[in-house]
């Protein structure tokens, strides 16, 4: 494809270099085939797989992999307060109240938006804050959980950056805050032009 001031995008494959890699927008359906191509690992997600495959294009070795997290140790008696904990893989059900501790791999289930809708009201939702807190917070209380969700509520209300994958949604999301008028066919006409440059030479949306 070529770009504005000359340049045509280049087609993904082992002649690269990763600096060139770098300059331009890849779908993760076009990096997963080039890494297969080049006999590495496809998964992991675009960041990963675009490390892994400038690495390999440059002879570098490849990048560490990101350490999985750790699971949730199994909560003591007396972390607890004595009350009795459900064990690993076990859900709460009803009835809980703010006494009632989470379990080991505990999900953001029924049971849990109808207490935390019931304590805090009905603008609760289980945001990326209140997913962690329930994925990561076994041997907490529910009480916590509801404290967790007061004390979250600034940050949550802060836009929060979108990933490097997801690429299209951050583009659109600040293109249409330049263009509260513009069409979902316009932003993505937008988007056509600003994935066919180098990256050095895109612009920011809405000044495209």
């Amino acid at each position: 494809m070529r770009t504005n001031n000359g340049e045509v995008r280049p087609a993904p494959s082992p002649e690269l270099s990763g600096a060139e890699l770098a300059r331009w927008y890849w779908t993760l359906a076009e990096l997963s085939s080039l890494a297969r191509r080049m006999g590495l690992p496809a998964g992991g997600g675009k960041a990963a797989v675009t490390a892994r495959i400038a690495a390999a294009l440059d002879g570098l070795p490849a990048p560490a992999p990101v350490p999985a997290r750790a699971p949730a140790p199994v909560p003591s008696p007396a972390r607890s307060g004595g009350r009795p904990v459900h064990g690993a893989g076990r859900q709460l059900a009803a009835p809980v109240d703010g006494a009632s501790v989470l379990p080991p791999g505990q999900r953001c289930s029924q049971v849990l938006r109808a207490y935390f809708v019931r304590e805090i009201g009905p603008g609760f939702h289980f945001d990326a804050f209140m997913r962690d807190y329930v994925a990561q917070g076994a041997g907490r209380t529910l009480a916590e959980a509801v404290a967790h969700w007061h004390a979250t509520r600034a940050a949550a209300a802060e836009p929060r950056e979108i990933g490097a994958q997801f690429e299209l949604n951050r583009f659109l999301r600040d293109w249409h805050a330049r263009h509260p008028e513009g069409t979902r066919a316009q932003a993505l006409a937008a988007w056509r032009a600003h994935r066919s440059r180098p990256r050095e030479a895109a612009v920011t949306p809405g000044r495209e």
